[in-house]
């Protein structure tokens, strides 16, 4: 069965990334500084760059970098089945799972969505 990803070649990456970059903007106030998409089999992953908020920024130069973490957990965890229908709706394929993480230096966060095969 052919994905959306076969037929639109990069065109499903790009929405991919824009999805990301549009719900991040949405719930975070302002969006990341870049992102890029790879898919590979059943694994997709989004990478954006320049995520963290001038408060989060703050917070973490105060060393609560534990505390941003685990505030960006929450948040991710509560909105989790808005970015699993953006993908599933792109691909055309049902998302099992959905992990997002974050890192301070480099400021980055990865959005990892596991497909139904």
């Amino acid at each position: 069965m052919a994905t959306k990803q076969t037929a639109k070649g990069g065109q499903a990456l790009t929405e991919i990334s824009n999805a990301m970059v549009a719900l991040h903007r949405e719930h975070f106030g302002r969006g990341p500084g870049a992102a890029k998409t790879i898919l590979d089999g059943d694994v997709v992953v989004c990478v954006l760059t320049d995520v963290y908020t001038q408060v989060e920024k703050t917070l973490i130069e105060a060393g609560q970098v534990e505390h941003v973490r685990e505030t960006r957990a929450l948040h991710q965890t509560a909105i989790e089945e808005q970015y699993k229908r953006r993908v599933e709706e792109i691909t055309g394929r049902r998302v099992n799972a959905f992990l997002s993480v974050v890192h301070v230096d480099p400021d980055v966060s990865v959005e990892t969505f596991l497909l139904d095969p």
